[in-house]
């Protein structure tokens, strides 16, 4: 996709990947949404855009709640007149105490965020970018839900893990709507949410979680960046994860392939 002229919107733009996708995304030509929870962030990210000389607009959003999914893409809708890319990117890690210590109602916060948020956003964005011919969804995903999970935060790579097959299941819309969905799935990337003090981490170990911080190489947000707007060009892909992690080539691999899935299924209904 010819990422010049389109509209684009990108939820936890306030900070981090989200801010740096935004940014690329203007820069690239598209008018973006930034859309976030965290009003101040948001409209810094616009702020940020607007004074390179490019197009957006801020929009308050939880993506947790089915009206504010819903409204986030009417709003593009009217804004711009319409709806190309979403990045659906909000998250949040587990934090302290971690699993199984702590607070369920924590943990349902985290897999709403990260996983029912992608499934909302991707739910209104579709007949929107049918209105437009087609479109290009990118979710943020993790390594830690395609690897070997993430003992550190066992619901954070749950949550992850559920992205990633969500992503994987939505392969067909490519080939029946021209609406193409693909995760990025980054290591360890320089963010606040890596850098935020954790209630409950005792002085051992931050000290510890500092010491790794120093020895691994970080990604920084606009890696990730670049392998979104990839991922959005690259109108071969679909169903697909893009691994994006330390010091290495970004690789993309093919996940499930659901269309030749569901017709194997059928066929077998269908001898029954």
């Amino acid at each position: 996709m010819d990422i010049n002229r389109k509209v684009a919107l990108v939820t936890g733009a306030g900070s981090g990947i989200g801010r740096a996708t935004a940014i690329r995304l203007a820069r690239e030509g598209a008018s973006v949404v930034a859309a976030d929870v965290n009003e101040d962030g948001g409209r810094e990210t616009v702020g940020m855009i607007e004074g390179s000389g490019g197009r957006a607009t801020f929009v308050r959003v939880d993506v947790t709640k089915v009206d504010d999914a819903r409204n986030m893409v009417s709003f593009a809708e009217e804004t711009f007149d319409g709806l190309d890319i979403l990045h659906n990117n909000a998250g949040i890690g587990s934090g302290q105490p971690a699993y199984p210590m702590g607070d369920p109602e924590r943990w349902q916060e985290v897999l709403d965020v990260n996983l029912r948020g992608v499934i909302l956003g991707t739910q209104y964005a579709i007949p929107a970018m049918q209105k437009r011919g087609g479109g290009a969804i990118v979710n943020t995903a993790s390594l830690a839900g395609v690897a070997a999970g993430y003992a550190l935060d066992p619901v954070y790579s749950a949550s992850k893990g559920g992205v990633v097959m969500f992503t994987a299941s939505l392969a067909p819309l490519g080939a029946e709507i021209n609406i193409r969905v693909n995760c990025v799935c980054p290591g360890v990337v320089d963010t606040p949410m890596l850098r935020a003090p954790r209630d409950g981490r005792t002085e051992e170990e931050q000290r510890a979680l500092e010491e790794l911080l120093r020895r691994i190489a970080i990604l920084q947000p606009e890696d990730i960046a670049d392998a979104v707007i990839a991922l959005i060009q690259d109108e071969s892909a679909s169903g697909q994860a893009m691994w994006v992690y330390n010091g290495k080539p970004r690789e993309l691999h093919p996940l499930l392939d659901a269309l030749s899935m569901a017709r194997l299924i059928m066929g077998r209904e269908a001898r029954r």
